[in-house]
């Protein structure tokens, strides 16, 4: 494991930024009590900005770990902090000035912002498929580790490729016409205008889908696969079967598995309309097969059998006999 000192600098550093910007949208929304699609004008900067501390954070240690093109990382690493801290300016000025900074086309001003922010975020997903690539070349000496930080980083592309599906114009406003006329252009909500009731804390849609729920476990895959081999390596002291270091690239492999058809769940759920706390029957099924196979998964994994010993294979096996010593 790389010393903290060796992550990419300016990512580092960009996050700290990050949770700096987390801590003033938190008094923002305590002290401004303005409204905006239904939700705390501050929450959006908010969530955005502890998305972006983690995410940096991620990539900085990933890029520490590669070994193959590291002075191209370095760039897509910089080109990932530009792009975003283009992205946070403008969702924190639109939030300044009472508006909307997602599908906004109420104004040409605003509609350029929103033009610009969709181009950054195009960049950064292209500067993450270059680090992915470049972690994809690079070989780990922990085979779990490696599964993690590639599943990691290339479900996590996924997850951001789904924001696009949000700057499509919704069927709704395709069908109400005079799209170029129209004040806003694309939505979170499947099924529903966006700021209806939604969830605590996250905002999310109750009452029809909503596409930022696979967008946001997709992303955040990047932290939680690796973080579940961290958890597996802690446990094995006291677990002596995951001392086994084939056991736990089982157990990452069937949770790399087992996260990317959650991310396919509720896509789907969230593209035909239907709120994460009122699945159908359709939904609780897959569901329940995605939920049977992981565990059946985790069981086949737990079951291998520890390699054995070296040493002792060599002492049991190896035939007694006098020694003799060569000399040059």
């Amino acid at each position: 494991m790389s010393s903290w000192r060796s992550w990419h600098r300016p990512l580092t550093v960009f996050s700290a930024v990050m949770a700096f910007g987390a801590l003033f949208s938190a008094v923002g929304l305590v002290v401004d009590d303005r409204i905006l699609v239904g939700a705390p004008i501050w929450a959006k900067p908010f969530k955005f900005y502890l998305s972006f501390t983690a995410y940096g954070l991620t990539l900085a240690w990933m890029l520490a770990q590669t070994t193959w093109g590291r002075r191209t990382g370095w760039w897509a690493g910089n080109v990932v902090v530009l792009t975003a801290l283009v992205e946070m300016v403008i969702i924190t000025g639109q939030v300044i000035r009472g508006k909307r900074s997602h599908f906004n086309a109420e104004t040409p001003f605003d509609t350029n912002l929103y033009t610009v922010m969709g181009l950054t975020i195009v960049v950064l997903w292209a500067a993450t498929l270059v680090i992915a690539v470049l972690l994809l070349r690079t070989r780990l000496a922990d085979r779990a580790t490696a599964w993690a930080i590639r599943g990691g980083v290339l479900i996590a592309l996924v997850g951001a490729g789904l924001g696009f599906l949000m700057a499509q114009p919704t069927a709704e406003q395709r069908a109400a016409g005079d799209l170029d006329t129209a004040d806003v252009i694309g939505a979170h909500s499947v099924g529903v205008p966006d700021g209806g009731p939604s969830m605590p804390l996250t905002g999310w849609s109750t009452t029809g889908g909503d596409l930022r729920i696979p967008h946001f476990v997709g992303m955040h895959a990047l932290q939680l696969i690796p973080l579940f081999l961290v958890v597996l390596v802690l446990l094995a002291p006291r677990i002596a079967r995951l001392g086994d270091a084939r056991v736990r690239l089982r157990l990452v492999r069937v949770a790399t598995v087992g996260y990317a058809g959650l991310v396919a769940l509720t896509t789907w759920q969230a593209l035909r309309g239907q709120p994460l706390i009122h699945p159908d029957t359709a939904t609780l099924l897959a569901a329940g097969v995605l939920l049977a196979a992981v565990a059946a998964g985790v069981g086949a994994a737990l079951r291998t059998t520890p390699a054995p010993d070296p040493v002792s294979v060599h002492t049991e096996t190896e035939p007694a006999s006098d020694s003799k010593e060569f000399t040059a």
